[in-house]
């Protein structure tokens, strides 16, 4: 399987985990001339803005590793992009997830996995 199509797959497996579990997905792969988010869903009065990590050839502890500083840096500035054309948000708090698909497509969905620092 490609890279680009297991990526897409890994998506699909974490929009339907979160759904499960009462997020709303109200956006998929924003782009802003900073970045790319892969899903942005609502929790309540919170915007979720979560990144999705699929690999199958390391463990979960691994992966914990993918989303470095330079990383989160893109996310979060996508996330300001986003919430500036989006002006219906300005009173939810914000938060930044990470999923993580591994092999035989377990799940692991880590809330305020990261934080924006001021």
């Amino acid at each position: 399987m490609d890279r680009s199509k297991a990526g897409r797959q890994g998506e699909e497996r974490a929009a339907r985990a979160l759904e499960k579990a009462g997020l709303k997905i109200i956006a998929r792969n924003v782009r802003s001339p900073y970045g790319e988010i892969d899903l942005i869903a609502l929790e309540g009065e919170t915007v979720v803005f979560v990144e999705v990590k699929s690999w199958t050839f390391f463990g979960m502890e691994d992966l914990q590793d993918s989303v470095g500083k330079k990383k989160q840096f893109r996310i979060i500035e996508t996330a300001k992009d986003f919430l500036s054309k989006h002006v219906e948000f300005d009173d939810f708090s914000i938060r930044f997830d990470v999923v993580f698909i591994g092999e035989s497509q377990k799940v692991a969905h880590i809330p305020s996995a990261f934080v924006e620092e001021t």
